[in-house]
């Protein structure tokens, strides 16, 4: 049975097929499976599988023919009637050879592992696989896509509402902020808004601090290091918010003191 035709065509066959599969069998089997990797080597495994029938047939039988003459095993011509092991010609089937190897054998084997793969792996399962690996952590969540995440959140419309995935559309956290208000779940969720708020108003409360630490260091300078408290804030204030001073009009606040009497006059 070892030197025939029939096993040396089926031992080449599977050996071309495991040469196939097997680095995606390996990834399979590894406990901390990189997703993204073996969905990668999912397509590429069904992609290889599909060109080696449409366009691998030959090859092999060039393949198996070479190694029936290297080791003297009798070559069968694919025109003859094909006759199974152990079996009269009368009972056997009326295929040629050629039929029975490159139609019944080499196609069916070949679309049982597409079909095998496919039942586990079909696009469905492989886009649903490919926005779970969005969680990963691996690699400092390298894998983060937002865009996969809001199509994760289409694909269970029973659990995400319409306005739900409107959050999804959200750019920046002053818009964030606005749609929970907007949505009335600042009151649902109030400790996320406050953090949010906290956020917001941290970046402007340390750009005003470093703007006043810096306006002090001009204000009160060697020849106003005594003024008091008072007129260093009411300086500071002018310097720090100069553009709404310089458009108010200085006539109508110098007049009153020009209309004043000096106490000296008086004297």
């Amino acid at each position: 049975m070892v030197q025939t035709y029939d096993f040396v065509f089926s031992f080449h066959l599977v050996k071309n097929i495991l040469g196939i599969t097997n680095e995606l069998s390996q990834v399979l089997q590894e406990g901390d499976q990189d997703i993204v990797t073996a969905m990668d080597l999912v397509k590429i495994c069904k992609k290889q599988l599909q060109m080696m029938r449409d366009y691998g047939r030959d090859s092999l039988v060039e393949e198996v023919s070479n190694f029936c003459m290297e080791f003297n095993i009798d070559v069968l011509d694919m025109n003859h009637m094909y006759c199974p092991q152990g079996k009269s010609r009368r009972k056997a089937p009326k295929l040629t050879n050629f039929h029975y190897f490159h139609v019944d054998f080499f196609n069916t084997v070949i679309d049982l592992q597409l079909q095998e793969i496919n039942s586990h792996f079909n696009e469905a399962n492989i886009e649903l696989l490919l926005c779970l690996a969005c969680f990963s952590p691996a690699n400092s969540f390298s894998s983060f896509d937002k865009g996969k995440l809001t199509r994760l959140a289409q694909l269970y419309p029973c659990d995400f509402s319409t306005m739900d995935l409107k959050f999804s559309e959200l750019k920046e956290m002053v818009d964030l902020s606005k749609k929970l208000v907007e949505t009335k779940k600042d009151k649902v969720y109030p400790l996320v808004y406050l953090l949010i708020k906290l956020a917001l108003t941290l970046q402007v409360a340390t750009t005003s601090v470093e703007r006043a630490l810096s306006a002090m260091n001009i204000v009160n300078n060697q020849m106003r290091n005594k003024i008091g408290d008072q007129w260093l804030n009411d300086s500071l204030t002018v310097y720090l918010v100069n553009d709404v001073f310089n458009a108010i009009d200085n006539e109508p606040i110098i007049h009153p003191f020009q209309n004043m009497k000096s106490p000296l006059r008086q004297l």
